[in-house]
């Protein structure tokens, strides 16, 4: 399931990067009226700015739809194990017997 929605969820992302992309900006009307008359000739005159507005709008919808589901899915996992923990290596306990070459205390000595 959370492949699935991570697939998605790039897709969706990579959508809003091209549309956006696409759009005019404020300026651009003004080249349309120097020679460049071909701006509405696909769409109409207004149509393509509302085409790609709409087609913005529902990916960004459905870019935030698959954020918050990824966000649910990620914090609902089965195994709450941290990165920092999946990087601690390990390593058997040591003994103090095996470390120390002098007894600690008069207990120790022996007689």
């Amino acid at each position: 399931m959370e492949t699935i929605v991570t697939v998605i969820h790039v897709i969706a992302t990579l959508a809003v990067v091209g549309l956006v992309l696409l759009q005019h900006g404020k300026g651009a009307d003004m080249g349309a009226a120097f020679g460049s008359g071909a701006s509405g000739s696909l769409f109409g005159v207004s149509g393509s700015s509302n085409f790609l507005s709409r087609a913005t709008a529902i990916c960004v919808a459905i870019f935030f739809a698959t954020s918050l589901s990824l966000a649910y899915l990620a914090s609902h996992r089965s195994e709450h194990v941290s990165v920092v923990q999946k990087s601690v290596v390990k390593t058997a306990p040591v003994s103090d017997t095996a470390n120390s070459a002098e007894p600690k205390s008069a207990k120790d000595v022996p007689q």
